[in-house]
């Protein structure tokens, strides 16, 4: 993979950026920790299950631009923003 690859995820009002990176497992979501920003686990889950699925938990660094929506929106399109995102990887 080179440098990095950019994706949009969108979930009702709830828009993300996603870029993923080759690293060691880190994922920010507005320059913070994702477990700071979700302090719901059913939220975390939500940002941590399209890496769960390919065992890329610690292969993969995320960096999360999100705007708009609620908290629920906002995990549902960075799951689906780091899910096509992870398709460009390797589709």
């Amino acid at each position: 993979m080179e440098k990095q690859k950019n994706a949009v995820g969108r979930r009702k009002e709830a828009v993300t950026r996603v870029f993923l990176s080759r690293g060691e497992g880190k994922i920010t979501i507005n320059d913070k920790d994702y477990k700071q920003y979700f302090s719901l686990v059913y939220l975390q889950n939500q940002v941590e299950l399209p890496l769960k699925t390919i065992d890329g938990v610690d292969k993969y660094d995320v960096k999360i631009n999100a705007a708009g929506g609620g908290m629920k929106g906002q995990a549902e399109a960075a799951k689906l923003g780091i899910a096509r995102a992870l398709l460009e990887v390797n589709a």
